[in-house]
C-alpha cells in the first residue's frame, strides 16, 4: 500500500505511469523512474565554455528529478564554474550540487548525452550529441553526428534549451512513448520556431540586450523554470535586473520533482523567500509579493512592466491585461498522459484579449484518472473521498517540458528586443518540436526596460 503519498508528496512524473495504468500504485511507479538512468559524457570544451556549462548544468538538475536511478557525468575535470547556475565555485561541485554523480566511464550502460566533443563514444544504447548555435537548439542522433551545430555564437538559452529536449528524449525511450526516441534528431530555432532548426539562418541577431524588469506570476514548475532561464543569460551586470516574485504558496515535497529551483531543503518555505535568496546570491534584485494575483492586483508605475505567468488558473490568467502591465507572456502546459509534453503560449495585448480568451472558462478538466487501478481506495488508507480525488486530479509533471516553454517565454522577449517578430501565440509538443504553430503580430517597439549583454560569453567566472 501506498500509505503515505498525497496530492503534496506525489512525484509528478511517477504520474505519467500511474494514469496510464504502467504502474498499479504509486510506488510501482516510483520503482520504475528508479530504473532510469541518464549517463552524460563532456568533452574537453566544458573547461572553458560557459555555454557547454550551461547545457550540462540544466541537463544535471533537469534529469535529476525523473531519472531517480541517478545521473552520472564522466569527463569533467577541476575547473571554474562559469555558468551562475549552481552554488558552487567549481564545475565538478557544482555538477554535486545539482545531483549528479561524477564518474569515470558509463559503468550502468545507461543512455548517454554527449555535451563537447567525445569522439570515441561507441554503444548499442542511445547517444545524443547535445548541440546549439545561435538561437537554435537540440540533439542529433549517433547516425546524424556530422549535424551537429557549430555551439560558437552565444547561445546560452539555446545550449539550456537542447539540454532540456534531451531529458524530454530520453525520458520517451524509457518511457517507450515515441518510436523514434534515441534515433531521431528533435530541436527547434526560438528565432524562427517554424523553421529547421538544423539549417543556419543569416538573420538570427548576436544576443546584446537583455531584459531588466519583470514580474514573475506563479512560482512553480513555469515560474521557476523562467527564472533558471534567465539566470543562464549573460547579464553584464545582474544586480541591474529587478524581478518582482508573486506567489502566496508554500514549497511541497512535489515541486521537487518538477521545478528547477526547488530543493528539498526549501519543503515547507514560502516559494517567494526561498527562490529570493537563489536569485539574489546570483546578484539579481527581488520583491516578494505574496498574495494572490487576480482583480485587485495593479502595478505601479515604478514596478516591472513585463509579466511572466506561469499559473495554470483561468481567472487568475483573465486578469492578466487590468493589472497595468505593458506587456505580458503567459504559458500553459497540457495535461494528461497524451498531452503533458503540449504547451502553448500568449502574449497580451494581442487580437484577442484574455478577459475574451479565458473569462467565463472553468478549471481546466483533469484526465479521468481517478478510475486507474492506481487510485483504488484500498491503496491510501490514510486518505478520505477528498484527498484521493486530489491525488487523482494532479497533473503529470516533468521539468523539461516547463523548461523547452520557458525558452520560448524569454526567447519572445529577446526577439523583440532585437527587433524581430513578436508572436501572439505559440503552440507546440515536445512529441514533436519540429511541428511548431506560430502567428506573428505587430508588437511595435519595445519599451519596457533592457541591460545589456557581456560582449564575451566563454570566460565569465560565477558569482557564486
Amino acid at each position: 500500500m501506498d500509505e503515505y503519498v498525497t496530492s503534496d508528496t506525489l512525484h509528478r512524473g511517477a504520474k505519467y505511469f500511474m494514469d496510464s495504468g504502467l504502474a498499479s500504485t504509486h510506488s510501482e511507479a516510483m520503482r520504475l523512474l528508479h530504473q532510469f538512468g541518464l549517463h552524460i559524457a563532456a568533452g574537453p570544451e566544458l573547461t572553458t565554455s560557459r555555454n557547454h556549462q550551461i547545457a550540462l548544468l540544466t541537463l544535471v538538475n533537469a534529469a535529476r528529478r525523473t531519472f531517480l536511478g541517478g545521473v552520472e557525468v564522466s569527463g569533467v575535470t577541476r575547473g571554474p564554474l562559469l555558468a551562475p547556475l549552481a552554488d558552487a565555485d567549481r564545475l565538478d561541485l557544482g555538477i554535486e550540487a545539482l545531483g549528479g554523480r561524477l564518474v569515470s566511464h558509463n559503468r550502468m550502460n545507461w543512455p548517454t548525452a554527449v555535451i563537447g566533443t567525445c569522439p570515441s563514444l561507441t554503444s548499442n544504447i542511445p547517444l545524443w550529441q547535445v548541440t546549439w548555435d545561435g538561437w537554435r537548439g537540440g540533439v542529433i542522433s549517433r547516425a546524424n553526428w556530422n549535424q551537429r551545430l557549430p555551439e560558437a555564437r552565444e547561445s546560452s538559452l539555446a545550449a539550456a534549451l537542447a539540454a532540456a529536449i534531451c531529458a524530454s528524449e530520453a525520458f520517451a525511450f524509457y518511457a517507450g512513448d515515441h518510436p523514434l526516441a534515441g534515433r531521431r534528431n528533435a530541436g527547434l530555432s526560438l528565432w524562427n520556431p517554424e523553421a529547421n532548426w538544423l539549417a543556419f539562418d543569416n538573420s538570427e541577431p548576436e544576443i546584446e540586450f537583455l531584459p531588466s524588469n519583470l514580474w514573475i506570476i506563479g512560482l512553480g514548475n513555469l515560474g521557476q523554470a523562467y527564472l533558471w532561464m534567465l539566470a543562464t543569460l549573460p547579464y553584464l551586470r545582474p544586480e541591474d535586473v529587478v524581478l518582482v516574485l508573486q506567489d502566496y504558496d508554500r514549497v511541497a515535497k512535489s515541486n521537487d520533482s518538477t521545478s528547477m529551483l526547488t530543493q528539498p531543503a526549501m519543503i515547507g518555505r514560502m516559494k517567494s523567500r526561498a527562490i529570493a535568496q537563489w536569485l539574489e546570491a546570483r546578484k539579481f534584485k527581488t520583491i516578494l509579493n505574496e498574495h494572490r494575483f487576480g482583480n485587485l492586483t495593479h502595478r505601479s508605475h515604478q514596478e516591472p512592466p513585463i509579466a511572466l505567468c506561469g499559473v495554470d488558473n483561468p481567472e487568475t490568467r483573465s486578469h492578466l491585461e487590468t493589472a497595468g502591465f505593458g506587456l505580458v507572456v503567459e504559458a500553459g502546459l497540457g495535461s494528461g498522459v497524451q498531452a503533458f509534453k503540449n504547451f502553448s503560449i500568449h502574449s497580451f495585448p494581442s487580437s484577442m484579449s484574455a478577459v475574451e480568451l479565458w473569462s467565463g472558462i472553468a478549471e481546466v478538466p483533469q484526465n479521468n484518472a481517478s478510475i486507474a487501478s492506481a487510485y483504488a481506495p484500498q491503496q491510501y488508507p490514510h486518505l478520505d473521498e477528498c484527498g484521493l480525488a486530489q491525488l487523482a486530479s494532479r497533473t503529470v509533471g516533468v521539468p523539461f517540458v516547463g523548461l523547452t516553454t520557458a525558452a520560448l517565454v524569454i526567447a519572445e522577449l529577446l526577439r523583440r528586443l532585437h527587433s524581430g517578430t513578436a508572436f501572439e501565440l505559440v503552440t507546440g509538443s515536445l512529441a514533436s518540436p519540429e511541428d511548431m504553430e506560430v502567428f506573428p503580430i505587430d508588437s511595435g517597439p519595445y519599451e519596457f526596460g533592457y541591460t545589456k549583454a557581456e560582449s564575451n560569453h566563454r570566460t565569465v567566472l560565477s558569482p557564486v
